[in-house]
């Protein structure tokens, strides 16, 4: 671990996993008691620069020479002197296992578990979605998934459901055990896709997942569900709502309980919206299209 300046730091990380490092990290440096600052905001508004005193991190092969590999990334990198360094051993463990140990199964509502696939599920009497979140966001843990969870198990949608950003594909897949007719799920990221596509056949669920073109061919659907971020909820506004039929559901979440009056404003025009939830500071907001009371079919009517 190295403490530089901020005009230095990115250069020498770059540096060290040219010299050998198998990965290398730049975070803040608190060393003197400074307070943490939040650099980045969402992923469409990044602040520009660094911290003004960093530290660099690396992970280097067990017989790898320190001082050699900070000594020649120092050099690559064009730094005045060596920095001083200090380090430590990482020892050798399961770290699939390790990852592993921090998902445990999810109760959602009353009859609903999310349940990670390493581990069996606690009542086998409930709808137990077996999960493998692979590179995809998505294990259920967080509170803006859940509260979409809570949603779809309160109101059991009987008809067509769009995850619109599907990740994991855990909405599409759970509106499909709840009783959705159909559900479709999309996302940017083929890794995603691909992951979302391996849960629902783990879990003998018929769901469809593609990048966002998949959602155009579909044509309207009875719920929208899109759990993202709060400036791609507001730049997709249009598209959302037209992908959703006149009385069906919206149901927006990774909103902040401060920018939830700037997503209602960006809907207003297609939707009358409320808050389903607050936890903490995490809202979530749903709404009808177009319509004074809901007309979506329910599961088993």
């Amino acid at each position: 671990m190295v403490s530089l300046a901020a005009d230095q730091a990115e250069a020498f990380a770059d540096a060290l996993l040219e010299a050998g490092a198998l990965s290398a990290s730049i975070e803040q440096d608190r060393s003197a008691g400074q307070a943490e600052h939040a650099l980045f905001g969402e992923p469409d508004m990044p602040e520009a620069g660094l911290w003004p005193d960093c530290l660099v991190d690396a992970l280097l092969p067990l017989e790898a020479v320190v001082a050699d590999v900070v000594a020649a990334a120092s050099d690559l990198a064009g730094l005045p002197q060596i920095p001083a360094w200090t380090g430590d051993t990482v020892a050798d463990q399961d770290w699939v296992r390790a990852t592993q140990s921090q998902f445990d199964p999810i109760a959602i509502a009353q009859g609903l578990w999310i349940v990670p696939t390493w581990h069996e599920p606690p009542d086998a009497s409930a709808i137990n979605l077996r999960l493998d979140p692979g590179q995809a966001f998505g294990t259920g843990s967080h509170p803006t998934t859940r509260l979409c969870l809570q949603w779809l198990a309160e109101h059991r949608p009987g008809g067509t459901v769009l995850d619109y950003g599907c990740g994991s594909g855990i909405l599409a897949i759970a509106a499909r055990m709840l009783g959705a007719s159909r559900a479709v799920g999309v996302d940017l990221d083929p890794a995603a896709v691909q992951t979302a596509q391996d849960n629902a056949r783990a879990n003998g669920v018929d769901a469809s997942f593609g990048l966002p073109d998949l959602a155009a061919a579909q044509g309207q659907f009875d719920v929208v569900v899109a759990n993202i971020l709060t400036r791609p909820l507001i730049m997709l506004a249009p598209l959302l709502l037209a992908r959703l039929r006149p009385g069906g559901y919206l149901v927006l979440s990774g909103i902040l309980e401060r920018q939830a009056a700037e997503v209602i404003q960006a809907y207003g025009g297609g939707a009358v919206m409320r808050h389903y939830g607050a936890p903490g500071e995490w809202v979530c907001l749903t709404g009808i299209r177009g319509a004074p009371k809901p007309t979506m079919p329910h599961a088993g009517t």
